[in-house]
């Protein structure tokens, strides 16, 4: 009787750890070559950094694959297939998956149908200014600056590729780098976030062309959940939970649009180069006539010192009398 050593064993397809820290996975295919999905996975995100793609793209692209060559032949259409139809997920997470494996089976030439998922509807519910105020009071200075920084339009991947050479502290502007391919754009922040910069830049000796927070977008969501998860038990207030990072930012174009009731500011302060993409938060305003102070005056002097006290312009009446208005 042979020994377990010396009998011959059923080759099933193998997984390992690659270099760049994915799954390598090897299928077999009757007398041709092996197909390693380690080298496929990394030659198509060599392809899309060549292309032009984002880093945070990228890595979400290596991500997803890892996942499904965990769990799942990468080379078998129908068994990638299955495995993102029994995903506890939702919709719009299988339409992403499914666009990622797309992007794979193009580039090494495999074959499939995919399957159609639509994105799940969901209402935004923005988060009240003292809720996000009290996460950032509660955090540490690092994270209360980044969310400082999100409470002022800028998206997660924008926080973490800002630099100082990006910020003018005497104007108190930042012009971040746009993501999403957006369009570009300069906003003014306030002093208690200039001198918070300002703070983190000489304390850590940041020079111009370096990050100020060297982390990535994905890093800085689950650190932000932690702090969250954190307060949230300290408080028993599980709602706190329910506030995405991203909200931060839904949260300025609100407050922006009730503001100014002008969708084209809105879309240049948030870096959309669709208007589409901003209509949004249309939606998510309620207009009351006691949102407001409205102020009027035919006088010079009067109505600069209502453009200092923060009121904003609407409109000069037929009888000439300027009319302001501020949130209360």
């Amino acid at each position: 009787m042979p020994c377990r050593r010396t009998q011959r064993k059923k080759h099933v397809p193998r997984r390992a750890l690659s270099c760049d820290g994915g799954f390598t996975q090897t299928t077999h295919l009757g007398n041709k070559p092996p197909i390693t999905s380690a080298n496929t996975t990394l030659n198509l995100l060599i392809q899309l950094k060549n292309d032009g793609q984002a880093e945070t793209t990228i890595q979400s692209h290596a991500h997803r694959l890892k996942r499904i060559a965990k769990f799942a032949d990468i080379n078998n259409p129908e068994a990638v297939k299955q495995y993102i139809a029994n995903l506890d997920c939702t919709n719009t997470y299988k339409m992403i998956i499914t666009k990622t494996y797309a992007k794979y089976c193009n580039f090494n030439q495999i074959q499939w149908t995919p399957p159609h998922y639509k994105p799940d509807q969901r209402n935004i519910q923005v988060p009240t200014k003292e809720k996000l105020e009290m996460i950032i009071a509660n955090a540490g200075i690092k994270m209360a600056t980044k969310l400082s920084l999100s409470m002022e339009g800028l998206r997660p991947v924008e926080v973490c590729n800002l630099k100082p050479k990006d910020i003018d502290h005497d104007q108190r502007l930042i012009t971040p780098t746009t993501a999403k391919h957006g369009a570009g754009r300069t906003l003014k922040i306030p002093q208690t976030l200039n001198a918070m910069l300002q703070e983190h830049i000489i304390h850590n000796n940041i020079q111009p062309n370096q990050k100020l927070f060297n982390i990535t977008s994905r890093t800085y969501s689950k650190m932000y959940r932690m702090t969250r998860n954190t307060l949230a038990r300290k408080l028993h207030d599980p709602t706190l939970t329910k506030i995405r990072l991203y909200d931060f930012r839904h949260y300025f174009a609100t407050a922006l649009y009730k503001k100014t009731n002008n969708l084209l500011i809105v879309m240049n302060k948030l870096g959309h180069k669709d208007i589409k993409n901003t209509m949004i938060y249309t939606h998510l305003t309620d207009f009351t006539e006691d949102d407001y102070i409205v102020q009027s005056t035919n006088d010079r002097k009067e109505a600069e010192k209502l453009l200092q006290d923060g009121f904003d312009y609407q409109l000069t009446t037929p009888d000439e009398y300027m009319t302001f208005r501020k949130r209360k």
